[in-house]
C-alpha cells in the first residue's frame, strides 16, 4: 500500500530552532554570528543558555525555551510536531554522552517524522542556510501516518 502524503507550507520567513550541546555552543555562536545577515530574516528559537548566548551575540530577539536537559529539547520537539518550527539546527556532540540522550534522540526523530530540514554540524548548516530554498516559501511533504494510527484496529481482532 502506497503512503499518501499531505503537505505543509513553510513561509519565506522560517522559524528556526537553534540548539547546541555545551561543547558545541561556541561553534554554534560563531556560525550564527558569521551568518547573522541571513539569520535575522527569520524567527529564531533556542534552548536555555544557547538562546541567551545567541540573543546577546546577534543582538536580535531569540525566543528562549527551557534548558535542553530541563525540557527545552522536548519543547522544541512539541513545536515541531505542531508545525511551529520549520528548521532545526542542532550542533550536538557525538563524542560525549548526555544525561538526556533519550530527549535528544526524540527531538531528532520528530524532525525526521515531520520532514523538516535538520542540520547537525557546521557544514550541513552552511549548505542549508545558503540554499535558495531559504528565501522563498517551501512546501514540505508529510507522510500519511494513518496506517500507524489505525494499527490498533487490527491488533484487537
Amino acid at each position: 500500500m502506497a503512503l499518501k502524503n499531505s503537505t505543509r507550507l513553510i513561509g519565506a520567513r522560517k522559524r528556526i530552532a537553534l540548539v547546541a550541546h555545551d561543547n558545541k555552543k561556541k561553534e554554534l555562536i560563531e556560525w550564527a554570528f558569521y551568518n547573522k545577515s541571513s539569520l535575522i530574516r527569520h524567527e529564531l528559537f533556542g534552548t536555555g543558555t544557547t538562546g541567551k548566548l545567541l540573543e546577546d551575540e546577534l543582538d536580535v530577539p531569540v525566543k528562549k525555551l527551557l534548558s535542553g536537559p530541563l525540557g527545552g529539547d522536548q519543547q522544541i520537539g512539541c513545536m515541531i510536531a505542531e508545525g511551529k518550527i520549520d528548521i532545526l539546527v542542532f550542533f550536538w556532540d557525538p563524542m560525549e554522552a548526555q544525561p538526556h540522550d533519550t530527549d535528544i534522540k526524540a527531538l531528532l526523530r520528530l524532525g525526521v517524522t515531520w520532514n523538516i530540514p535538520i542540520a547537525c554540524d557546521r557544514a550541513s548548516a552552511d549548505f542549508m542556510l545558503s540554499s535558495p530554498l531559504m528565501l522563498d516559501e517551501y512546501e514540505i511533504r508529510i507522510p500519511d501516518y494513518s496506517g500507524y494510527l489505525n494499527r490498533l484496529k487490527y491488533v484487537d481482532k
